[in-house]
């Protein structure tokens, strides 16, 4: 029987690898011929090298769905829905969290399946804080006192971004000639100052891993009022003080709408046993793997059959339940092939503006001139 060995990549937090690693072994306790292999990057490293030069290297690929427009462009990974039964993908459609299927969809072709599923929501240690934030009044009280944290390093920023345009009551890449209006844009800068100007300083290094660390390891912060929620730090044991995750506050009298992350599985076009990376993607985000193996080992599955699952919401103190409401309500960023360049630039002008107290609408300026650069990558491409 011919010996073949898969190659994988992924991201180096317990989410992104250990639940890869046991649902592989086990497939290769089912197929004893098979090996898989899976080398783990950091988020940076991820973003610094292009995902479809991976595509030559590796057979599956854990990947973030901005980079679906590129795939389509370069065809470097398989179409899904041309190899996976119409009944397989039905099933991951109608159990979808949130918009996280239809987020590796495009241009009608399914270029990964969603094996994660994340958006910023609410942490807190239930330990030391007795009224948990309801509103963005509460939280800007609670920040004045010193006791949140939140993640501002240039991505995090942008994604919270979009998030307080949609609170000002616009969508942001409704037009082509500018990212957001210039009152919106103004706005939802100016509300962010009202956080960010407060939080300790070093919150400017801090991604949401980081944010989580310090509030499990440490008394010092008891509130965060969105990050990209990490199941694992909800989890007994993971950590010295357990994080219990909520929704989101209100901001006039609305729920804030979050920018959906998360993470997909691909198959390389490149890959010598094609039938093989198939067929184990499809075993791992099954419904049935991602309730049990799949969340058991630390994974935050993209099939919502473990996010209503109570043994997985025991797990993990019922992050599951509580963030589901915010997963529903997330919002999904652009995925044109070229949006890459700008989430990786624009969110520096943006985070200077933060820190630095400058003009908005000098970082507004900064953000078009990056989001014109992003359309010529496209227009470029497809010339």
């Amino acid at each position: 029987m011919e010996r073949i060995i898969l190659n994988g990549i992924t991201w180096g937090h317990s989410r992104g690898i250990t639940p890869l690693l046991a649902v592989s072994q086990r497939y290769s306790e089912l197929h004893p011929n098979v090996e898989i292999h899976w080398k783990k990057r950091t988020l940076q490293e991820f973003a610094d090298f292009p995902i479809e030069e991976l595509t030559k290297e590796y057979d599956l690929l854990i990947i973030d769905h901005p980079w679906v427009g590129c795939a389509d462009a370069t065809n470097c990974v398989l179409p899904l829905n041309e190899y996976l039964s119409d009944i397989y993908l039905r099933d991951q459609q109608e159990n979808s969290v949130g918009l996280s299927h239809n987020s590796y969809n495009y241009n009608n072709k399914q270029w990964a399946l969603a094996i994660d599923a994340a958006t910023p929501a609410a942490s807190y240690r239930k330990d030391l804080l007795n009224d948990v934030p309801q509103t963005w009044s509460d939280v800007l009280s609670l920040a004045n006192e010193g006791k949140v944290a939140v993640p501002a390093i240039p991505i995090d920023l942008l994604m919270n971004f979009y998030t307080f345009c949609i609170a000002h009551g616009t969508e942001p890449f409704q037009s082509e000639e500018e990212v957001i209006d210039a009152a919106t844009g103004i706005l939802a800068i100016e509300t962010m100052k009202e956080l960010y100007s407060v939080v300790d300083e070093k919150m400017f290094s801090c991604n949401p891993i980081a944010v989580a660390e310090l509030m499990s390891t440490t008394n010092d912060y008891v509130y965060c009022p969105f990050a990209y929620g990490y199941s694992n730090y909800a989890r007994k044991g993971y950590a010295p003080h357990l994080l219990h995750y909520a929704d989101v506050v209100t901001f006039n009298e609305k729920k804030l709408r979050t920018t959906i992350g998360g993470t997909g599985l691909s198959v390389s076009a490149f890959g010598k046993h094609k039938d093989v990376a198939v067929d184990f993607a499809a075993m791992v985000v099954s419904g049935e793997c991602q309730s049990t193996m799949y969340v058991q080992h630390g994974g935050q599955p993209g099939h919502r059959s473990a996010w209503t699952d109570p043994t997985a919401n025991h797990l993990t103190n019922y992050f599951f339940t509580q963030v589901l409401p915010v997963m529903e309500n997330g919002y999904m960023r652009p995925r044109y092939n070229g949006y890459l360049h700008f989430q990786d630039h624009a969110g520096d002008p943006l985070q200077h503006c933060l820190l630095h107290d400058t003009d908005p609408q000098k970082a507004l300026d900064a953000m078009n001139t990056i989001y014109e650069q992003s359309l010529a990558k496209q227009t470029a491409f497809t010339a």
